[in-house]
């Protein structure tokens, strides 16, 4: 019994023994992450102190594009669907892809979709160059009441796919935009829209329409580019220009295919800071028209940053559709014979997109042709002066949209036919 009771006791020490070492281990392990944990933090205070947000840089990617959209979309009252459209991995049938990859992997294009009245007729907005559909915020809301409005972002830019773009050829390049366009409306499946375009999105909407006439209804051809070419008269000024130090330096730029997307990149940490110096000025202090509020300033810079941020693709298309000074390398004067869709062209009274390259082309056109100028309206006249917009692009839609033919042929107040 005593051997027993011994062993008993020497085992009950031993235990003892063992859960105190384990005891003192959990402390020195705890003490030890804590320890750690406290060194992290001080370094991190360390770097603030040393390393200031001002010369932070700030992440993008089309995930913070898509974020960027939702908060400056927010101030909607229209709802709307926001969505990826898969457009496959290249045109059918073509021999080289739209990223020119041997990828199978398939492509996107962001959408967004308004609710609308029953029976409205669909209106596609195309955005221009370095821009995405959120350009069209101020719009949105009017333009959803009378029509099912559909935005989208082009292939390479916004919250669309960005494949690598290596296109060589002004064809490859127009064919990256319109093929994928088409391949988005077949996945839609649309027909029978109004095309409206902005700028460059002006020109691939017509290009579209020139190719696919059967599926526009009316063409709205906002500010559109590729109305003028080098052979204009007014281009003497540029090759005076290029003569210049300054002028071959910027017309080697251009051919380098350096973007305004570069610099923004380039410049890191200073980046959003451009963008919102920019941001201010043409939509602020040098409005044309009605000045952003301080909320759709800072929505819109922040959402402009990341487009123009994000990775380079769609923007690289700039050398191969035109030339320095924003010349067409392909004018439409030298189809606007053959285009089969009714158009109306929209400027700006501002806008530094000249009208007179639209009045040229009318004079070829087979096909009805207006072309509206609005008061106080630069090169995005749908920011400056949105009424005033609105307004043109109802007058120029009146057909499809008035069951009051008595006020179709009145030109809104403030609003100039050529």
């Amino acid at each position: 019994m005593n051997l027993n009771r011994f062993r008993s006791r020497m085992a009950e020490e031993i235990s003892k023994t063992k859960l105190g070492s384990s005891s003192s281990s959990s402390a020195a392990v705890a003490d030890s992450s804590a320890a750690a944990a406290a060194a992290t933090n001080a370094a991190k205070s360390r770097w603030k102190i040393l390393w200031p947000n001002s010369l932070r840089w700030v992440p993008t990617s089309t995930d913070y594009v898509i974020a960027a959209e939702k908060r400056l979309l927010s101030i909607l009252k229209t709802p709307y669907v926001q969505e990826q459209v898969n457009i496959g991995s290249g045109p059918p049938g073509s021999k080289i892809r739209w990223f020119r990859s041997s990828s199978n992997e398939s492509r996107y294009i962001n959408t967004v979709t308004f609710d609308a009245k029953e029976g409205s007729p669909t209106l596609v907005m195309v955005h221009g160059y370095g821009a995405s559909q959120g350009f069209f915020f101020r719009n949105f809301d009017a333009l959803a009441s009378r029509f099912r409005v559909i935005a989208i972002d082009q292939l390479g830019w916004g919250g669309s796919s960005r494949p690598d773009f290596t296109c060589k050829s002004t064809e490859e390049t127009e064919a990256w935009f319109i093929d994928s366009f088409e391949e988005w409306r077949k996945s839609k499946n649309l027909s029978n829209f109004i095309l409206l375009g902005h700028s460059f999105g002006g020109y691939v909407a017509a290009k579209y329409a020139l190719k696919h006439p059967e599926h526009v209804q009316h063409l709205v051809l906002v500010g559109s580019a590729g109305f003028s070419a080098e052979l204009d008269a007014k281009s003497e000024w540029l090759t005076k220009f290029r003569a210049t130090w300054k002028g071959a330096v910027l017309n080697h730029l251009w051919e380098s295919n350096f973007t305004p997307q570069k610099l923004v990149r380039g410049l890191g940490p200073w980046g959003p800071g451009l963008v919102n110096r920019y941001t201010s000025a043409r939509f602020g202090a040098h409005s044309e028209g009605t000045v952003l509020t301080e909320e759709e300033s800072r929505l819109l810079t922040d959402y402009v940053y990341h487009t123009l941020a994000a990775k380079a693709s769609g923007e690289l298309c700039l050398k191969y559709i035109f030339s320095f000074g924003a010349f067409a390398r392909k004018p439409f004067l030298q189809s606007a014979s053959e285009w089969k869709v009714p158009t109306t062209f929209i400027y700006g009274t501002n806008d530094w997109m000249y009208y007179k390259g639209a009045v040229e082309a009318r004079k070829l056109m087979k096909v009805p042709c207006e072309i509206i100028r609005v008061p106080q309206g630069g090169h995005f006249v749908f920011i400056d002066n949105p009424a005033g917009f609105h307004s043109a692009v109802l007058y120029a839609c009146r057909k499809y949209i008035s069951q009051d033919s008595s006020h179709q042929e009145i030109l809104p107040d403030g609003l100039q036919l050529v």
